[in-house]
């Protein structure tokens, strides 16, 4: 039975779905990261929130993990390289907090153009201060949208219900979403210049880091309100600080800081500055639906093989899994054979669907056969790190998919680039469960890829299969299944025999040496 912690607070539901899902689980929170090197170990799935941080240290020592699920969006606190390497799952939950976080920016907005903080504190200091908080509408004025996936589009609906003027930066809208989204999509410099009110909703990547930096800041337009209830690193802090005390920014409200928990900064206590303490995914409802996703998605992952919403591996629902779980085993093994078969450097692999195949989610077959491939390089490779050793490696991965049908329903076929030209093989499922070897090198054979087999390419001559079958008689090595394919009469042959037991070095050099034989290996799978 699978075994989860979860190490941070989270609502009681998903301990609750786990164990309904047939996984063990404990929950221990509190842990400093030595107490958690201490026990991870014993586990194979880790669910957290942001106190807990997965870092490669802890990955060392998590010895049985497969997956961490973040019951959230942001998974800054998780090592993403090194869980990758170690062949971890990493899950997070997109969209159990959108709402939640847009309203949070929506709210935000209003604070800043009512002063509403400020508002309260006076009135409650019984001073009755009416004419010094002089707001602004939010009917009629431009929303800047910096970033416009799923929090950014909910806040766009938001804004435009509120009939504002919506313009967004996003290097990923398309003109045809952003005419969906009823939004305009400008460049970042004209979002600065045009926008009375500024909101971010991006992750912090080396692209986005300082988005809002000192330079960018002062293109703004003179005024202007900015929300940050995205990640805290998007705005130079001590410029936002000097654009209030000027005046040029006429108010910023910030849910996120460069260092959290902030319990200082410059910008504490400066006029039209609104702060909270990272709330925006802090609502009853979040809570419960972040824990309720992670419990759900790292359950799937552990008992059926469903992806769900991971970080560093392709998608997989719990549906599509059955379906998809016969081909990559196929995938594996046409894998495993062309990376024991092929000779020297590989520079390019290609995964070829056919038929039936084409329709299928390539990633995980993509997964699969390098993860055969480079098993016979490294111990360590799984699903998860698999295209990322590919990737150090300097190999190229392609994808191809051809809808028609050829000689098979269904067909996948696994070619690699070497010095010496292009090699391929190629395989089907029988009765869309039983994986088949159909072509090996441009030859035609049939043939199950399992347990010890035995490979020989050998002239076509009379004689050969009796003294072949002779040898490894006299040697005790008992043959399960005999497969043997030709390019012509006389010309080149492949032999592929199934054996009870690999044949040793000894026995190889012998094969080797009958008459005709040009290539003798032992594989295994």
């Amino acid at each position: 039975m699978p075994k989860v912690l979860i190490s941070d607070k989270m609502d009681p539901r998903a301990a609750e779905i786990f164990r309904e899902r047939g996984v063990e689980v404990d929950v221990i929170t509190g842990k400093t990261p030595d107490e958690l090197k201490a026990i991870i170990g014993d586990y194979d799935g880790l669910a957290i929130r942001s106190s807990t941080k997965v870092t490669k240290e802890i990955l060392e020592h998590a010895t049985n993990l497969k997956v961490v699920g973040r019951a959230g969006i942001g998974v800054d606190n998780v090592d993403i390289p090194a869980a990758s390497a170690k062949g971890v799952v990493v899950m997070n939950t997109p969209f159990g907090n959108s709402i939640t976080t847009a309203e949070h920016a929506i709210a935000l907005m209003f604070a800043l153009a009512r002063q509403l903080p400020e508002a309260d504190a006076s009135t409650q200091a019984g001073k009755w201060e009416k004419n010094r908080f002089m707001g602004v509408e939010v009917t009629g004025k431009t929303l800047g949208l910096i970033g416009a996936g799923n929090i950014g589009s909910i806040v766009a609906d938001r804004a435009l219900g509120l009939k504002m003027k919506v313009v967004a930066f996003d290097p990923f809208l398309t003109e045809e979403r952003a005419v969906e989204l009823g939004v305009t999509k400008v460049t970042l410099d004209e979002l600065l210049a045009r926008a009375d009110f500024i909101t971010l909703h991006t992750p912090l990547t080396d692209q986005t880091r300082n988005i809002l930096s000192a330079e960018n800041l002062a293109k703004t337009k003179k005024g202007v309100r900015i929300v940050n209830c995205a990640r805290g690193g998007l705005i130079d802090e001590a410029a936002l600080k000097e654009g209030l005390d000027s005046g040029h920014i006429a108010g910023a409200a910030l849910d996120v800081f460069v260092t959290e928990p902030a319990k200082e900064s410059p910008l504490f206590g400066t006029p039209n500055f609104v702060s909270t303490p990272h709330l925006g995914a802090s609502t009853t409802e979040a809570q419960v639906n972040v824990a309720i996703q992670v419990a759900e998605q790292m359950a799937d992952y552990l008992v059926s093989g469903g992806v769900t919403n991971a970080l560093n591996v392709p998608s997989l629902s719990a549906e599509e899994a059955p379906k998809l779980r016969p081909y990559m085993g196929l995938a594996e093994k046409l894998g495993s054979l062309v990376g024991q078969l092929a000779t020297g450097a590989i520079d390019r692999v290609s995964i070829h669907r056919e038929g039936a195949a084409a329709d299928l989610n390539p990633k995980p077959l993509t997964s699969a056969v390098l993860t055969g491939f480079l098993r016979q390089q490294t111990d360590t490779v799984n699903m998860v790190n698999a295209p990322v050793l590919a990737r150090d490696r300097g190999m190229e991965v392609r994808e191809i998919r051809t809808e028609r049908e050829g000689d098979y329903h269904t067909l996948l076929r696994v070619a690699v680039r070497t010095a010496d030209g292009e090699r391929s093989v190629a395989g089907t499922l029988f009765g869309d469960s039983a994986p088949r070897l159909v072509e090996l090198f441009g030859i035609k054979v049939e043939a199950d890829l399992t347990g010890a087999m035995l490979y020989v390419v050998n002239e076509d001559a009379p004689g050969f299969i009796g003294r072949i079958g002779t040898l490894l008689g006299e040697a005790g090595v008992n043959i399960g299944t005999f497969h043997l394919g030709r390019r012509e009469a006389g010309g080149e042959a492949v032999l592929l025999l199934s054996v009870d037991q690999r044949v040793d070095a000894a026995l190889l050099a012998q094969v080797k040496a009958l008459p005709g034989v040009k290539t003798a290996m032992g594989l295994s799978f």
